[in-house]
C-alpha cells in the first residue's frame, strides 16, 4: 500500500528536504492543515503589534468542513483576504495562527503530530482540537464592535 501522500504526487516529509521558497504550488498548499483560524477575523492591538484571533469566521469559511467555499475566486467577494506566498510569508507569518503550517515551517519549528501530512488523516486537525469547527460565529451576525466579545485563546 503506497503513502497517502505519495498518492497525491508528494514526497514524504517534502517540506523538511526543501525550502518553503522552492515549494511547487501542490506542495505548498499541501502544508495547509484545514483547520480554518486564517479565516477568522483578527484584531491586532495598535500599541503592541499582537494579534488575537476571534470567533468571527469570513462568510465564505464553511465552519464544518473548515475551508473557504469560494478558495479559487475568494477575492471576487473578499478583496483584502491575503494570498499566502513564500514571497510575501516574512511579512505575514506574524499574522498566521500559531499551529499554522506555514508559521512553523517559517520559524523553524517541526509540524505537529496531529497535521495531516504527518498523521495522513485530514480529519486528524479535527480530532486534535485545533481547528474551528463549530465554534464559528457569522460576521454579518457580529458587529465589528463586539469581535472584542469573541478573542479565543488558540490551542496548543
Amino acid at each position: 500500500m503506497t503513502d497517502p501522500i505519495e498518492r497525491n504526487g508528494l514526497r514524504p516529509r517534502f517540506w523538511e528536504r526543501k525550502p518553503l521558497a522552492r515549494l511547487n504550488k501542490t506542495e505548498w498548499e499541501a502544508l495547509c492543515d484545514g483547520c480554518g483560524k486564517c479565516c477568522l477575523n483578527k484584531l491586532e492591538d495598535e500599541d503592541t503589534g499582537e494579534v488575537e484571533l476571534t470567533r468571527v469566521a469570513c462568510r465564505l469559511l464553511d465552519d464544518e468542513s473548515c475551508h473557504c467555499t469560494q478558495y479559487p475566486i475568494r477575492h471576487q467577494f473578499v478583496p483584502d483576504c491575503i494570498v499566502l506566498t513564500p514571497d510575501n510569508l516574512d511579512s505575514h507569518a506574524y499574522w498566521m495562527p500559531r499551529t499554522c503550517a506555514y508559521r512553523l515551517l517559517w520559524e523553524g519549528k517541526p509540524l505537529y503530530d496531529w497535521h495531516p501530512l504527518i498523521s495522513g488523516d485530514p480529519e486528524s486537525v479535527h480530532r486534535a482540537g485545533v481547528s474551528v469547527r463549530g465554534i464559528t460565529v457569522s460576521e454579518f451576525e457580529t458587529p465589528e464592535e463586539d469581535w472584542e466579545d469573541h478573542i479565543i485563546e488558540e490551542p496548543i
